[in-house]
């Protein structure tokens, strides 16, 4: 069997404007945010995760993690609202964002590499439920340690989520792609992958672990075909304010089933639609 050589996307991300931010998520499907937390911040978050009791996937012991962390309290909870991050979601969303999940993950060494898959998966699933039926959602991977070319970096095949084919069916899993990207970045960073897009990460080949911190947001109208499990409200009361405003019902939806041709008061301008939100600067 060949082995890939992937393209390596090793750009400058920090000369991007909203733009080029906005066009890079939305046609290639994913987008790295460098350097968004400091070296304080990442080691407050990784003296509370040494603390998490883990397990580990079905195919392999050195790939754990801890689903439902976001009422752990402190850095971790308060990581939701982290202004570089959430100024751009309210950019390429609007204003109205909704938290869906919130995991922890680490790759040890040995760890084999995830499939290439996808997030969005439009009628549920055993594996992602029915978070993965929202019509959009963006899920950041604020990592904790630098991804290295050996240490489980990221893997993407571009522009795959926007394919009509049958091979784009999000349901399907794939070992290796001859087009895939690899992307590397410093621990603080934070990649944001379009839920559509089929992703994964390399093996770790390396002499240590890899930790990372995934919430998957999505605009308020953009809810789930079939119902999820709410917030508990009690824990949604012990949140600081600016954390609390992301914990929308995870079933809204905005939507006008028997809406007609010609509805009242319809307006005459979109921004969020416009082609000109990828010249932003």
């Amino acid at each position: 069997m060949a082995v890939n050589t992937p393209r390596i996307d090793d750009r400058d991300w920090s000369a991007l404007t909203t733009g080029e931010r906005i066009r890079q998520i939305e046609v290639e499907g994913y987008l790295l945010l460098p350097d968004l937390l400091s070296a304080s911040t990442i080691a407050e978050l990784k003296s509370l995760t040494a603390r998490f009791e883990t397990t580990p996937v079905d195919y392999s012991i050195h790939q754990r993690g801890r689903p439902n962390i976001q009422f752990e309290g402190g850095a971790i909870t308060e990581l939701i609202a982290h202004p570089p991050t959430v100024d751009f979601l309210q950019q390429l969303f609007g204003d109205d964002i909704t938290v869906m999940t919130y995991a922890y993950a680490r790759s040890e060494p040995g760890h084999p590499g995830i499939s290439l898959h996808a997030d969005g998966q439009p009628f549920g699933s055993k594996i992602f439920g029915y978070e993965g039926s929202c019509p959009f959602l963006v899920r950041v991977l604020y990592y904790l340690d630098d991804l290295t070319h050996d240490v489980s970096p990221f893997k993407v095949v571009p522009r795959s989520h926007l394919s009509m084919h049958a091979d784009a069916n999000p349901y399907r899993r794939y070992e290796s792609h001859p087009e895939e990207v690899l992307v590397t970045a410093r621990a603080g960073s934070a990649v944001l992958i379009n839920h559509r897009v089929f992703h994964g990460n390399f093996p770790n080949a390396g002499d240590r672990s890899r930790e990372m911190l995934a919430i998957a947001y999505r605009p308020a109208w953009a809810g789930p075909v079939s119902e999820v499990d709410e917030w508990d409200p009690a824990e949604i009361a012990k949140l600081p304010q600016s954390v609390r405003r992301f914990f929308r019902s995870r079933n809204e939806r905005v939507w006008d089933f028997g809406g007609g041709n010609k509805p009242p008061d319809m307006a005459s301008d979109a921004a969020g639609i416009s082609p000109s939100r990828w010249d932003r600067e």
